[in-house]
């Protein structure tokens, strides 16, 4: 057996199990593909996959161990060529970081400088999406290292650790009567066209549950990913906003005010996200000890290795 009868072997499951398909993506023949498959299942002695006539069916119950092994074996052999990447070039390369727009503008510009102070020769490619979108490109190997709010628990393939906690504040025009009022409830809000994220971002589900658990039901206005264009709406007048408390600075926002609103939605907590038993270059490291004092490089190779998805400090 061969690393490229495993690789044909992956890819035809990502490809869900179209062998012209598999085949285009790797740059060889669809037989070829078919044959090295047939091959290594000749040397095992069973069935990866059931077939109808030349197209294959499903995986089968052995495929399925077998397709566990084979990612295993992947994975390392990338994290051999990481091995030999980093100890040729000690203090250059790329650090991969995928993230939500909230954190990419509002939170990892300093870290990312700081890091870039350190060592000067490792370039940074930032990726921004939904959280879903940053765990699956922590997964493909896209980025390093990712981060988020919302829970990323539901991706065996990674482990996630808590960096700070943050809550959300409700931006208002300073001639707002709400502005008045030293204390807002969720029932004040709720009588107001309500600017802000869509659900999928910046802790969103959080928000929706305090309302339901009122039983409120909030006049959601208009809906977006970026925080500047949430104030931008609401200077215009089309209603107030909640947005993440970093998102807000008085100096740059003279116009508006904020309440904090931790009592009424509760704290969230920001988390980065690494791929279960990848092999990290010690940059990788250093950029996660500067998104929070509570992370070091010894905790995270102890969750790495670790069963538990989300890791609590």
């Amino acid at each position: 057996m061969n690393l490229h009868q495993f690789r044909f072997v992956q890819e035809a499951v990502r490809r869900n199990l179209n062998l012209t398909e598999a085949a285009k993506a790797l740059h060889t023949s669809q037989p070829g593909v078919s044959k090295a498959i047939i091959e290594l299942e000749e040397e095992l002695g069973i069935e990866i996959f059931s077939r109808h006539g030349k197209r294959l069916k499903r995986i089968t119950e052995p495929g399925q161990h077998v397709l566990e092994s084979i990612s295993i074996i992947m994975r390392e052999v990338g994290n051999l060529k990481r091995i030999g990447d980093q100890y040729s070039a000690q203090d250059s390369g790329m650090l991969s970081i995928a993230t939500t727009h909230t954190q990419a503008r509002y939170v990892l510009p300093v870290p990312v400088a700081k890091l870039r102070e350190t060592y000067p020769k490792v370039n940074v490619s930032l990726h921004q999406g939904s959280p879903d979108q940053v765990a699956r490109m922590v997964i493909e190997e896209t980025a390093d290292i990712g981060m988020a709010t919302e829970s990323l628990a539901s991706y065996p393939e990674i482990v996630t650790l808590p960096c700070y906690e943050w809550e959300h504040v409700l931006v208002l025009p300073v001639d707002h009567p709400l502005a008045k009022k030293e204390r807002v409830t969720l029932e004040d809000i709720a009588a107001e066209p309500l600017i802000t994220y869509h659900p999928s971002f910046t802790g969103r589900t959080r928000i929706d549950t305090a309302f339901a658990q009122r039983h409120l039901e909030p006049r959601i206005a208009l809906e977006a990913i970026d925080s500047d264009v949430i104030k931008t709406y609401v200077r215009l007048g089309l209603g107030i906003g909640i947005v993440a408390e970093m998102a807000v600075k008085s100096d740059s926002d003279p116009d508006l005010t904020t309440r904090p609103l931790g009592q009424l939605l509760g704290q969230n907590v920001a988390r980065i996200a690494l791929k279960r038993g990848a092999y990290l270059r010690h940059f990788v490291y250093h950029f996660a000890s500067l998104l929070s004092d509570r992370l070091d490089r010894d905790l995270i190779m102890k969750a790495m290795v670790g069963h538990m998805n989300d890791y609590e400090l």
